[in-house]
This record gives structure tokens, C-alpha cells and sequence, in this order.
């Protein structure tokens, strides 16, 4: 899958579904047992992509590691920010839970 089709995914997730952005909203979500993805930027700081990769593994929710940055992460969902994670609670009309099943 391309990166290009990720990120169209993720924006139709953003507009028809529901996702929270950053870490401590993602924890919740995963913690709280609302996630259904958990998305990470490749640059995310180590203890917090091992913390949410931990705990996604105990709830058994899929960790998809976006090949850009959390700069191009924001980017990607329209945002001016950094975003290091994202959890995806509704995909909505978008097919992104299965583009990330097919490459984890």
C-alpha cells in the first residue's frame, strides 16, 4: 500500500468517522477499549510508541507505523501540528482498518 492511499483513508476517516489525535487521548481510547486502529509516526519518541504499542497488545488493537514523520502526520490530517499518534474509534466510510491489516 502506498502511503498515498493511506493518507486518503485517514482524511476520509477525519470526515466521515471519528478519531482522536495525540498521545494521551490515544492511551485513552485504548485503555477505554474505543480504538480499533492505533496509528504511529515513525519518529514518535520510544517511550511513548512502546507504551501505546503495549497496551494496543493487550487490547488486541492492530498498531499501523506511518512512514512519515509526526510533522507529516499532522499534515496529512490537515492539522498545523505535530501529531505522534492517532487512534481511529470509527472508520467510518473508509477502508483504512483493512490497507492496515494487509501490511501489519
Amino acid at each position: 500500500m502506498s502511503s498515498a492511499d493511506f493518507i486518503r483513508e485517514l482524511q476520509t476517516v477525519l470526515k466521515t468517522g471519528k478519531a482522536t489525535l495525540g498521545y494521551r487521548s490515544t492511551l485513552k481510547a485504548i485503555v477505554n477499549g474505543k480504538a480499533k486502529l492505533v496509528i504511529l509516526a515513525k519518529n514518535a519518541p520510544s517511550h511513548i510508541a512502546e507504551e501505546l504499542k503495549y497496551y494496543a497488545s493487550l487490547a488486541q488493537i492492530p498498531v499501523y507505523v506511518f512512514s512519515g514523520s509526526s510533522r507529516e502526520l499532522g499534515a496529512a490530517c490537515n492539522k498545523p501540528f505535530l501529531v505522534s499518534s492517532i487512534a481511529v474509534i470509527d472508520s467510518g466510510e473508509s477502508s483504512i482498518l483493512l490497507l492496515a491489516q494487509g501490511t501489519a
